[in-house]
């Protein structure tokens, strides 16, 4: 059973928006970042995770962050965030920010979910904070907002859409994805898990011990490809659009993709002053739709 606790903000800050006025935009996106109405919830909750067990974050607009640590002891902070023209209108969407959560002792999944009913001129945000047991498998998506991942051992999936993904000292497999942004990721070692880093606009950055095992595929479309001189990476196929090697004679499969961005091969001595977190969010929009309610009966929502 999850332990929970509670706490709940009000206040004023450069954070997501809502606008609660009766402006018609026919689905049209803008920025709202004027408005100064605001109004917060936060909450932590625990839970018991077997060993190997799977933590599943699914986002719309907000970053996620997940850290590794020692024990079987999951802990999910959440941050609910809305924004108005004043914080009345803010405090009146934030019950509208709904977190469901299924936990079981194999898998725990957390999810913001979609907004019902008709809404103009309304957006949020959700952030999240995880400590996962560090082999946890960890599977995490947002739409609007970066990916943090630090000290992770279990298989990874990190999928966003406007943001990037960064992750430093892990030592599993993971799968990286995103649409509007770059993937950073460095390896504490490598392991017998598949590596696979892809972006559409953005650049590839891959860190690694100069010891590690590796057979290595490097593509790009608009942008170059580059090997640190310090890796032993022996090349069967090269051109400035792909590379094929292996690594101190070959051992993990890693893919390395990009469209418009390059990609970079380094050791892990030079990551320490990449992987620092000055990655801002994707900043949301205000968007008039119209959503159909849903059944959540079979659901906890808080």
């Amino acid at each position: 059973m999850a332990s929970h606790q509670h706490v709940a903000k009000k206040g004023y800050g450069p954070f997501f928006v809502v606008l609660p006025l009766v402006l018609l935009f026919a689905g049209c996106d803008i920025s709202a970042g004027h408005l100064m109405g605001r109004a917060t919830e936060e909450w932590t909750h625990t839970y018991p995770l077997a060993p190997g067990g799977e933590v599943r974050i699914g986002n719309t607009n907000g970053k996620i962050e997940v850290e590794g640590v020692d024990g079987s002891t999951l802990e999910i902070h959440v941050e609910k965030i809305a924004r108005a023209a004043t914080d009345t209108g803010a405090s009146e969407l934030l019950p509208r920010i709904r977190v469901r959560e299924d936990a079981t002792p194999d898998r725990v999944s957390v999810e913001t979910e979609r907004m019902g009913g008709i809404m103009i001129g309304a957006g949020f945000e959700v952030r999240y904070r995880v400590r996962a047991p560090r082999t946890a498998v960890v599977n995490v998506t947002t739409t609007n907002g970066g990916i943090v991942l630090t000290s992770l051992g279990g298989k990874v999936v990190a999928h966003t859409t406007n943001g990037g993904v960064k992750a430093k000292a892990l030592t599993g497999g993971i799968e990286a994805r995103s649409t509007n942004g770059g993937v950073t990721v460095d390896f504490a070692s490598l392991g017998s898990d598949r590596v696979s880093l892809r972006t559409t606009n953005g650049g590839v950055v891959l860190f690694v011990p100069e010891s590690a095992k590796a057979d290595v595929s490097a593509s790009c479309t608009n942008g170059g490809i580059t090997v640190a001189p310090g890796l032993k990476l022996d090349v069967s196929e090269q051109s400035r659009r792909r590379l094929e090697g292996r690594l101190n004679g070959g051992g993990t499969q890693i893919e390395l993709r990009t469209t418009n961005g390059g990609v970079r091969i380094k050791p892990r001595a030079d990551a320490a002053d990449v992987l620092t977190d000055d990655e801002p969010n994707a900043e949301p929009r205000i968007r008039e739709k119209q959503m159909k309610p849903r059944d959540d009966r079979d659901h906890r929502d808080k």
